[in-house]
């Protein structure tokens, strides 16, 4: 049987049970004797808000006036030891929510689901705020939403250099993203704890920049010398994600090249997920002790500037080769693209093997080439960011699966 609910019903309906879900958290809450305003207010005002909606926005404004003044005698009479705005503002945020449902329920729906999830985790919000959140932390964390909200869209995007290659952006971008890879590491450690928490942060991670990534735990490393070992792990992890991201890439450019790297690009991720599990078993009981406190940081700015400053190089020199060379630099200036960006510079091979610059077996060796490329890079990323007992493990584990690809490459 086919139901048909006209619009307005159905948008009524979303004003209704808009009220109610937010009328019933706030009932609960009003059981503790705390609140005036429960299910039936909540109801009645989303449903007021949405027929004052129907009326027009002269009646919808009157009435939002008027639960504002109920809403602010309610506050009046409160209780004085809980002289909070919660309810009041919840009361509004309902009726509000009850004219949008005329225009859009859906969206209407969504945002009372959020508002009802934010009352109901009041005590849990509270002690996060107030207990989990250390100073330093919630400075960090302003830091880095002022880098990405405030600061990012005002940076030009333009080239900047004759070759068009630097652009601010990006390379803010860049450092906003490793402070951003960091942050989660950091926050994966306290939620998690050093042995899962890292490899995890790491895997996915790397599905955004496996450089960045590396970078960023090597700033953990550096911080909190005790969980280099779940660092290297994540630093494993990362690179096999990067990896993963790959495949799809190479299959969109050039899906037979695909058939015929595939035992070369198994072999090599094979070696990273090997690394990443040796990393997890032998940080049992590592870092527990070295759990971020309150003096913690969640990542050090200076270090992603001058990761990003590095690319900047890299790109720079990237871009004169291919000015000079021409054509027969093609090769040269993929591996050095590798340095920064695995999967652009494997797309590029992918593209010459696919349109015949040179024989399916070169274009095998070519993409080791790009691998042998983005070895060095993370290596060398690896040894600044974290140090030599952090470089060198990330160096022995990358080092292995480009051996490891090799031997695919002789062997199929």
């Amino acid at each position: 049987m086919d139901l048909n609910i006209h619009p307005t019903y159905s948008a009524y309906l979303s004003a209704l049970g808009i009220g109610l879900l937010i009328g019933v958290v706030r009932e609960r809450q009003r059981g503790l004797g705390k609140l005036s305003a429960g299910m039936r207010t909540h109801t009645l005002a989303a449903l007021g808000g949405a027929i004052a909606w129907q009326l027009g926005m002269p009646a919808f404004l009157v009435t939002l006036a008027a639960i504002t003044a109920l809403a602010y005698a309610g506050y009046q009479k409160g209780e004085p030891q809980s002289p909070g705005l919660t309810g009041e503002i919840a009361l509004l945020l309902t009726t509000l929510l009850g004219g949008l449902a005329q225009q859009s329920p859906g969206l209407a729906t969504a945002l009372a689901v959020l508002i009802a999830i934010l009352l109901q985790s009041k005590d849990r919000l509270h002690r996060l705020g107030r207990e989990l959140i250390s100073e330093h932390e919630v400075q960090d964390g302003l830091l880095l939403m002022g880098a990405a909200l405030l600061v990012l869209p005002l940076v030009p995007s333009e080239p900047i250099d004759p070759y068009g290659v630097l652009k601010l952006a990006k390379l803010w971008q860049l450092v906003v993203l490793v402070m951003a890879i960091s942050a989660v590491g950091h926050v994966a450690l306290r939620v998690v704890g050093g042995r899962w928490g890292l490899p995890l942060a790491g895997f996915f991670a790397g599905f955004v920049s496996s450089t960045a990534a590396i970078a960023g735990f090597g700033q953990r490393v550096r911080e909190t010398p005790e969980l280099r070992t779940p660092s290297v792990a994540a630093a494993m992890f990362a690179a096999l994600a990067s990896l993963l991201l790959m495949l799809p890439v190479i299959a969109t450019v050039s899906p037979l090249f695909l058939r015929t790297a595939l035992p070369q690009l198994l072999a090599f991720g094979a070696v990273l997920a090997v690394g990443g599990l040796l990393g997890l078993k032998f940080s049992d009981g590592n870092g527990h002790s070295a759990m971020p406190t309150a003096e913690s940081r969640m990542f050090r700015m200076d270090h992603a500037v001058i990761f990003a400053t590095l690319i900047a190089a890299v790109l720079l020199l990237s871009a004169w080769l291919q000015d000079v060379l021409g054509d027969s630099g093609a090769l040269i200036t993929a591996a050095i693209a590798a340095l920064i960006e695995l999967h652009a510079a494997g797309a590029s091979v992918a593209q010459m093997g696919a349109s015949g610059s040179f024989s399916t077996e070169m274009a095998k060796w070519a993409l080791l080439g790009v691998f042998a490329a983005s070895v060095v890079s993370r290596s060398i990323v690896a040894f600044v960011a974290g140090g030599k007992p952090y470089g060198m493990r990330v160096s022995i584990g990358l080092t292995g699966a480009l051996i490891a690809s090799a031997l695919a490459i002789v062997l199929f």
